[in-house]
């Protein structure tokens, strides 16, 4: 029994690759959750018919478990240097679109990555909760002269808070745990948390799996916490519904 490997996290270059995960992590979590947020907003309470709520839920049930190296093929194929999207941009449009600065093996192209994943399981979350305002407290709030935007800032969106931070906490769980994707999208041009795990524990040169079940040990804690916030939110948003 040792902690040797254990205090091997607090090295530098570790601690590095903690850092951009969680960081990947929770810019992925932020805007995933805002978008899904505001599709299910107008899927449920934007008149959309039940014709378009319907396949959307369908699609982002799909869209929310497709990760791994078919995701990472995918964009490579669609926004990679010899992509179809970026193709026809340089050659139709005469717009490079690499000669902006982006790149898709970086932080950000690891982040529009996760989004393909990260919005829809938003949207699946947090419909419920929006399912859950009921009509009589909006009508409540007209009755004593609040505007609709009265409605929403001091009625709809405190209750709405509890659910939606939750949401972005399992969303933050949901990217820093994901491998897969990273690996076949970055390789090792991008360090994070889970592709030197994947390094330590497969790879040939840098192998040390004491260091990798460490390093494992580490991330089990980072998302353990995402977690617990948030079933603490998930309660308390649960109950406005109860």
């Amino acid at each position: 029994m040792t902690l040797d490997h254990v205090a091997k996290l607090f090295a530098p270059s570790i601690l590095k690759a903690f850092w951009t995960s969680i960081r990947i992590s929770l810019f992925s979590a932020l805007l995933g959750g805002l978008l899904g947020f505001l599709i299910a907003l107008a899927m449920t309470h934007g008149g959309l018919p039940r014709a378009v709520r319907d396949p959307l839920l369908t699609f982002s049930g799909v869209a929310s478990n497709f990760a791994g190296v078919p995701l990472a093929f995918a964009f490579i194929a669609t926004l990679g240097r010899l992509g179809f999207v970026t193709v026809l941009l340089r050659d139709w449009l005469g717009f490079n679109l690499y000669a902006t600065g982006f790149n898709l093996l970086s932080f950000w192209g690891l982040v529009l990555v996760y989004l393909y994943f990260q919005i829809p399981l938003a949207v699946l979350i947090i419909t419920p909760a929006l399912d859950g305002l009921r009509r009589e407290w909006r009508e409540a709030a007209e009755i004593l002269g609040a505007t609709g935007a009265q409605y929403w800032r001091m009625v709809a969106l405190p209750i709405l808070t509890p659910a939606f931070l939750g949401t972005i906490a399992l969303l933050f769980a949901n990217a820093f745990g994901a491998v897969a994707t990273a690996i076949a999208l970055t390789g090792s041009s991008l360090s994070i948390a889970p592709i030197i795990l994947f390094a330590q524990i497969r790879g040939d040169v840098l192998q040390d799996p004491s260091l990798g079940y460490a390093i494992a040990f580490g991330m089990i804690a980072v998302t353990g916490i995402a977690n617990i916030i948030y079933i603490v939110l998930r309660t308390r948003a649960e109950r406005w519904i109860k």
